[in-house]
């Protein structure tokens, strides 16, 4: 049951080589499977789903969910957070990201 909140995504740079590189990689050392979503993105379901992204800064970067992503948001505004993307669509939902005071780049996302 996803909880506002919660980790729920991480999505990762797939930078240093090609993306089909970085998935052999993990699918020779570890046994992972991929679905692809166009050239430049490919999810993993492995215990934490995720997802390695082509011409992105090499961070993960943690996604955590929100059943009201505009509530959300304002919390975030109100304890002392940086938006440094608005709410946005993406393919299966809406997300923004934030920096918290220390600097890290997190995303929200609900549906």
């Amino acid at each position: 049951m996803r909880k506002t909140g919660k980790l729920d995504y991480i999505e990762m740079a797939a930078v240093g080589g090609t993306l089909d590189h970085v998935k052999s990689f993990y699918s020779a050392a570890f046994g992972w499977t991929f679905t692809d979503y166009g050239p430049d993105y490919a999810a993993f379901a492995e215990g934490l789903d995720g997802g390695f992204q082509a011409e992105v800064p090499a961070k993960p970067l943690p996604i955590l969910y929100s059943e009201a992503l505009e509530e959300t948001l304002a919390a975030v505004e109100d304890a002392g957070g940086t938006i440094v993307k608005p709410i946005f669509s993406f393919p299966g939902g809406r997300r923004f990201h934030f920096t918290d005071p220390a600097g890290n780049e997190l995303a929200v996302w609900g549906e």
